[in-house]
């Protein structure tokens, strides 16, 4: 199986030609493999142009999504309309290889991904983002990064160690990271927001016990929405490191922007999540995808940060004080550069150690400026 895959990772390779095309799709006819390649522009351009469906725009940018978001693997009926469609910038190459079962097709996929572009929607992504960068010497920035580099893989071991599915991948943004989660399991969301509330806690516990080194102050942003994933071309090689661009990317650098040090902003966003009593899919807000990880915190209990054991977790977003004493959630405003205007929520991630001082993550909702 290795030797096939790696014979077919040559193929591969002679077909994406230094980047000049993109594999589409693929599928097989016994053991002849077909992909559809089209040229790197020819997607944009086909729904700049309205090239795969005659003058009609929308029409065709719907058509490329659908693809995108879908499997690399189509039937053979579907492989042949699609050629069909997009005829006028694309090709249809074959190989020879044995694939009998899912496993070989998902293998497959694997291999077909690094050579395309995948359109992920509902996908939560976090943005963290040093504050005062570029204030340090170069080294002190190396060190910084590689500071947050650590909290950030201490987070994964942890929730590896509770049996919590993630496969995160990150690209940095110069003076911090996007993270996203490329399992696409229901809970795969939910588990990104706990990676970060332990990455911010493993960082804020470093920022304590430095003395000389210096360990970066962050401020975080979370939202969920659609962006595209693909591989950067790198001399003659396509690397193992993905790159994300897309809605939920610009949305992000736009939160963040107006975001405070230590503060953890939340997107205005809906995502389906599934029932844990139903199985079924049901929509969630903001408000509700906060409180659903909420309820899912005993199972980070026992979880060390820095040598001490965590007794309790709680997550919340912020708001105004009631007068029976209780709080509301509130939603504000923010501006970027640009004059657009998004809603967003202040989050806050309190954790009590066993033997050791509480770690109190965000910024209380009394201290933010929304004037």
């Amino acid at each position: 199986m290795r030797r096939a895959l790696a014979a077919l990772d040559d193929t591969l390779f002679e077909f994406w030609n230094l980047g000049e095309n993109i594999i589409l799709v693929w599928t097989h006819e016994g053991h002849e493999l077909r992909f559809l390649l089209v040229r790197h522009y020819a997607i944009a351009e086909s729904i700049n142009t309205g090239a795969a469906i005659s003058d009609d725009r929308a029409s065709t940018e719907e058509f490329i999504n659908k693809i995108l978001a879908g499997s690399k693997f189509v039937p053979q009926d579907e492989f042949g309309r699609i050629s069909r469609t997009l005829a006028a910038s694309s090709q249809v190459v074959g190989a020879n290889y044995e694939t009998d079962d899912e496993v070989s097709i998902e293998l497959i996929n694997g291999l077909v991904a690094r050579y395309g572009v995948s359109l992920m929607r509902e996908r939560a992504v976090v943005l963290l983002d040093a504050v005062g960068f570029s204030l340090h010497s170069p080294l002190e920035q190396v060190a910084m990064l590689n500071s947050l580099t650590y909290s950030v893989n201490s987070a994964y071991r942890q929730l590896l160690s509770k049996d919590i599915k993630i496969n995160f991948a990150r690209t940095t943004t110069g003076d911090g990271f996007y993270i996203w989660n490329r399992i696409k399991t229901p809970d795969a969301n939910l588990a990104l927001y706990k990676l970060m509330m332990l990455t911010l806690a493993d960082n804020a516990v470093a920022q304590r016990k430095a003395q000389r080194f210096p360990v970066p102050r962050l401020r975080a942003a979370f939202h969920i929405g659609e962006h595209f994933e693909f591989y950067q071309v790198e001399a003659l090689n396509p690397t193992t490191f993905g790159y994300i661009v897309g809605q939920v990317t610009i949305e992000l650098a736009r939160m963040i922007e107006k975001a405070l040090p230590g503060q953890i902003v939340m997107g205005d966003f809906s995502v389906n999540l599934k029932d844990d009593r139903t199985g079924a899919m049901v929509n969630h807000s903001t408000l509700e995808f906060v409180d659903r990880t909420a309820s899912t915190l005993e199972q980070l209990k026992g979880l060390v940060i820095s040598g001490d054991e965590i007794e309790d977790f709680r997550c919340y977003l912020t708001g105004e004080s009631r007068e029976d004493g209780t709080f509301a959630v509130t939603h504000y405003t923010v501006r970027d550069k640009h004059g657009l205007t998004r809603s967003v929520y202040n989050a806050k991630i309190n954790i009590h150690r066993r033997e050791a001082e509480p770690i109190f993550l965000g910024i209380q909702h009394k201290d933010l400026n929304l004037t």
